[in-house]
C-alpha cells in the first residue's frame, strides 16, 4: 500500500558531513525496509518518506560525473574562504552550499508516489517555480540542464536553484540548493554544475533585498507537499 505520509524536518544549520551521514542512514534504512519486503511479501513493512531542509556552512560538493578541475580554489584558498570540498554519491557536477541557502533532501520512497526519475526531478523544480513565482520572479526550465532558471531563453539565463540527486530501488536521497540570500561570490570559485558561461542568482539579488528564507520555508514547503500530494507531518 502506498504512504503518502511525510515526515517534515528542518535541521537548522548543519555541517555537510554530518548531513550526509544522517541522510545515509535514512537512507539504508528504508532500502532495507524495500529488501525485507521483496524477500518477505507475506510480511510487508511500510516505508517512511521523508522530506529535510537544512542550510550549510560554506562548502563544494562534486557529484559522482562531475570534473575536479571545476573547483578553482587549492586547499589553502578553501580554508581562507572558510570552505570544505566533499566529493558525493549524488548526480551532477559541482555545486556550492551555504547560509541563505534552502537545501532541500527528500528522502523518499518514489513507489509510495510514482516511478519516473525525470517526473521527480521535474516536480521538484515546479515547486521551486511555484515558490518564486509567489514572489513575482518568473523562473523556468533550461532546456538540457536540471535545475531552476531565470531568462532561460536568452543570454541572461541564469541559475537560482541546482539540483543533483541519488536514487536506489527507488528511494532517493540529495536533492536541491535554492538561492535565497545565498553569497553569490562564492560560486565565483567554482564552474557551478559545470556550466561556465552562465550566471547563479538569488532571490534577494532578484528583489534588491534580503528575503524572509522561513516564510519562503514555509512556501516552498507547501507547493512540494502539494505537487507530491503528500500527507506532510
Amino acid at each position: 500500500m502506498k504512504n503518502k505520509k511525510v515526515i517534515f524536518e528542518d535541521w537548522g544549520l548543519v555541517d555537510y558531513q554530518e548531513a550526509w551521514d544522517r541522510q545515509e542512514q535514512v537512507f539504508a534504512e528504508t532500502v532495507a525496509i524495500k529488501s525485507y519486503n521483496r524477500s518477505h511479501p507475506e510480511d510487508e513493512k511500510t516505508t517512511t518518506n521523508r522530506l529535510i531542509f537544512v542550510e550549510h556552512p560554506h562548502v563544494y560538493t562534486l557529484g559522482k560525473s562531475g570534473h575536479a578541475e571545476n573547483l578553482l580554489l587549492n586547499k589553502e584558498q578553501l580554508a581562507q574562504k572558510q570552505a570544505t570540498y566533499y566529493k558525493i554519491n549524488r548526480g551532477g557536477d559541482i555545486t556550492y552550499h551555504g547560509p541563505g541557502q534552502i537545501v532541500g533532501y527528500p528522502i523518499l520512497d518514489l513507489e509510495n508516489f510514482f516511478t519516473d526519475i525525470h517526473l521527480y526531478l521535474r516536480t521538484l523544480e515546479e515547486a521551486v517555480i511555484r515558490t518564486l513565482a509567489d514572489y513575482d520572479i518568473v523562473a523556468g526550465r533550461y532546456p538540457g540542464y536540471t535545475g531552476v532558471w531565470l531568462d532561460a531563453d536568452n543570454e541572461k539565463a541564469r541559475k537560482i536553484c541546482a539540483m543533483g540527486v541519488r536514487c536506489s530501488r527507488w528511494v532517493t536521497m540529495h536533492g536541491f540548493a535554492f538561492n535565497v540570500n545565498a553569497d553569490l561570490d562564492y560560486f565565483k570559485n567554482i564552474v557551478p554544475c559545470g556550466i561556465d558561461d552562465k550566471d547563479v542568482t538569488s532571490m534577494q539579488r532578484e528583489l534588491g533585498d534580503r528575503v524572509d528564507i522561513a516564510e519562503v520555508k514555509t512556501r516552498l514547503k507547501h507547493h512540494i507537499a502539494a505537487l507530491f500530494e503528500m500527507d506532510l507531518q
